[in-house]
């Protein structure tokens, strides 16, 4: 089974649900502390949303300093596949493994609510069981989720296909082009400001277009396996 770790740290909040979004696509999760180096042979890492030590200094930027993180960084050189949800994109562009920055909204709010995405690009593994061109419903919830990049970098990123996500009808934070997920050149990290795992069962999310995430980084490990 493929094993899917799910970092937590003080103030995480969606650890729990990326959790269950793991095991409902058919992964077996594994809890992941902050101040411990070792991953435990996971076969992908997800660094969940939350308010990572309460969002002090910035968003992200303590976390980015945890034993944890410093060997995600290093495994994800190696290949290792990983996600960063809101929080965990805020962390993925501290530590470099993700171009860009991520600020305050546009009105200085906090936003939650359903928000109607686009899939641009689908070159990664926790891409598989989407197609370009696909409209989402995924909830985003909020107040640090402008990114922000150089118009020379951000057209690099759109030429490569990095850009692999984007808002549509309307921008919820006011984020360049309306990116809302980017990912590495290789592919095996994505970085998105949405919540994928409060979109996986329709008793409790707006959609099920969420889970794809997940399903799609156990079909291709299994797969690779």
């Amino acid at each position: 089974m493929t094993r899917v770790g799910v970092v937590t740290f003080p103030g995480s909040l969606d650890d729990v649900d990326a959790a269950r979004a793991v095991s409902k696509a058919g992964g077996e999760p594994v809890s992941l502390w902050h101040d411990d180096a070792d991953i435990k042979a996971v076969d992908a890492v997800i660094l969940p949303g939350g308010f990572s030590f309460g969002d002090y200094l910035r968003a992200g930027a303590i976390a980015s300093l945890s034993p944890v993180v410093e060997t995600v960084v290093k495994e994800a050189a190696a290949g290792l596949p990983v996600l960063g949800i809101c929080n965990g994109f805020q962390i993925l562009c501290e530590v470099g493994l993700l171009p860009g920055a991520l600020t305050r909204n546009a009105g200085l709010r906090f936003v939650c609510r359903d928000q109607r995405l686009r899939v641009e690009d689908v070159n990664s593994p926790w891409l598989r069981n989407y197609y370009v061109g696909q409209e989402l419903v995924i909830p985003v919830k909020n107040g640090e989720g402008c990114y922000q990049i150089s118009k020379d970098e951000l057209s690099e990123l759109e030429r490569s296909g990095m850009v692999f996500l984007r808002y549509i009808e309307e921008n919820p934070n006011g984020s360049l082009a309306d990116v809302a997920g980017v990912r590495n050149a290789q592919g095996n990290v994505l970085g998105l400001m949405p919540h994928p795992e409060h979109a996986i069962d329709v008793l409790t999310g707006p959609s099920t277009d969420g889970l794809g995430f997940f399903s799609s980084i156990v079909d291709s490990l299994v797969k690779a396996g």
